[in-house]
């Protein structure tokens, strides 16, 4: 079914969005197995590469910084945080929007994908380690801060290399983002074609 006969199928129904996302809740289980699957579990392992990145990151920022202390205090929250907020913005951004009929634009579907794997599953473990480890160095004395003044070039010539590193990470974080986004376009469009689709017949594998 085309992106133009899903809009004209759920604004041509009159239906609020409350009942239109009432509607579509109501045949997700007419989706093939599949499909459920992929929408209920992709966000999850979405971001399980978010805090696989966050683990990198901060194994990479503890080695520059020569810091041998806490961790498992620095590396669970490393995990745990990127994973959620990254889980949180994929829902936030594609899935609720999906499942509401707020979405219906496959482009935009796959940019809101992209973005959320680029920003919660890559930049924010990044910039979440710098702090961490870098309070870590201060705290232990392993390597030698500079001055207030010389601060955010510190932090800049510490991050250039890890960056450079951490740049196949942000790759795949984006096509695994944007391969996610795709797949639930997809299903989207299986269930508004249940949902709204004149005959209303279950799609099968």
């Amino acid at each position: 079914m085309s992106e133009n006969t899903q809009k004209d199928g759920i604004s041509g129904s009159g239906l609020s969005r409350a009942a239109i996302a009432e509607m579509l809740a109501s045949n997700f289980e007419r989706l093939p197995d599949i499909d459920q699957k992929i929408f209920i579990y992709g966000p999850m392992y979405l971001g399980g590469n978010g805090g696989l990145a966050g683990l990198i990151s901060n194994s990479l920022y503890r080695r520059a910084l020569n810091v041998t202390q806490a961790p498992i205090a620095s590396s669970l929250p490393m995990a745990v945080l990127p994973f959620l907020t990254t889980f949180a913005l994929y829902n936030a951004a594609v899935s609720g929007p999906l499942l509401s009929g707020d979405l219906n634009c496959p482009t935009c579907a796959l940019m809101r994908g992209a973005l959320v794997g680029v920003v919660g599953g890559g930049v924010y473990p990044i910039l979440l380690a710098l702090p961490v480890n870098v309070g870590l160095a201060t705290r232990y004395s392993t390597a030698p801060m500079p001055e207030k003044g010389n601060l955010l070039r510190y932090w800049a010539d510490l991050s250039k290399p890890i960056l450079r590193r951490m740049r196949a990470v942000l790759v795949l974080q984006v096509f695994f983002g944007t391969y996610l986004s795709s797949r639930h376009f997809e299903s989207y469009t299986k269930l508004a074609q249940i949902t709204f689709g004149s005959a209303g017949e279950e799609l099968k594998d």
